[in-house]
């Protein structure tokens, strides 16, 4: 089954104002892997359920040609607007049934999307388009393990966050929950026998109070609470950004923060 649960134009600009893009640490694992397993030149790679597009601008610069492909035409809408990559092509699509001829993929890439993707089917797919020995790499973060840093309240800034992240915990969707075990099904469904899954790749980003709760705004559980409730989930988001601000001792929701958060990878290379 592929999920269909970000679509909407308000959830898009969501995604496009606050989800983080791949960090260079990320980035630097995925490219010296290709590297390493198949080398250049790195002519294609596939960005699958690319959303807004962040991953999809990471990668433009080292590939002459990038397509994204999400499910979602408002998503797309807001990538196609971020102007700057001449290489970059959008399409609309699921991962399940990709638009390329057999073995023409140098890279396949999906970032936090790996998860809603059906598995059996994706994985066909990608044996079917990757090049001999190109690579697939399925990133994400945990939020499990984050943590908030602001003079000495961090530990209570993280109490806050937990605290509004368990009112969430109901409405995770299976998918979520497959994320947050770091994709350990779908490792082992690879069918290559190169795989390889990195894991605790710890990176720091600055953030604003108002962008953490952007981004909170944008998790898939929290817009599941919105349509069950919408006044409660409003309400969820302004009770903590108020308890981050007392806390904080601010008034200011552009006050930033450190936000540190934990990516894994998984990574594999098709057979020659």
């Amino acid at each position: 089954m592929t999920y269909r649960l970000f679509e909407g134009k308000e959830h898009a600009s969501l995604y496009q104002m606050y989800r983080f893009t791949p960090p260079d640490e990320v980035k630097n694992i995925i490219l010296q892997y290709l590297d390493k397993k198949k080398g250049q030149p790195h002519v294609l790679a596939v960005d699958l359920g690319c959303g807004t597009g962040q991953n999809t601008r990471v990668m433009a610069p080292h590939f002459q040609q990038v397509v994204g492909i999400d499910i979602s035409e408002c998503q797309l809408e807001e990538a196609r607007a971020v102007p700057g990559y001449s290489n970059i092509t959008y399409r609309q699509g699921t991962a399940e049934d990709l638009p390329f001829p057999d073995g023409s993929v140098d890279l396949l890439t999906a970032a936090s999307a790996a998860h809603w993707f059906d598995q059996l089917r994706f994985l066909a797919e990608a044996s079917r388009v990757l090049k001999p020995r190109g690579c697939m790499a399925l990133l994400c973060f945990s939020l499990d393990n984050a943590r908030l840093h602001f003079q000495d309240c961090g530990e209570r800034l993280d109490h806050i966050y937990k605290e509004m992240i368990q009112v969430l915990s109901p409405y995770t969707s299976s998918p979520v929950a497959v994320s947050e075990g770091k994709l350990e099904e779908l490792y082992s469904a690879i069918p290559f026998p190169d795989k390889e899954r990195v894991e605790g790749i710890w990176v720091k980003l600055t953030i604003s109070v108002r962008n953490l709760m952007g981004f909170s705004k944008s998790l898939s559980m929290f817009q599941a609470y919105k349509k069950k409730d919408p006044q409660m989930a409003e309400d969820l988001l302004l009770d903590t950004q108020k308890r981050f601000l007392e806390e904080m001792g601010v008034t200011s929701p552009d006050t930033k923060m450190e936000l540190e958060m934990e990516y894994y990878c998984v990574l594999a290379s098709k057979p020659q």
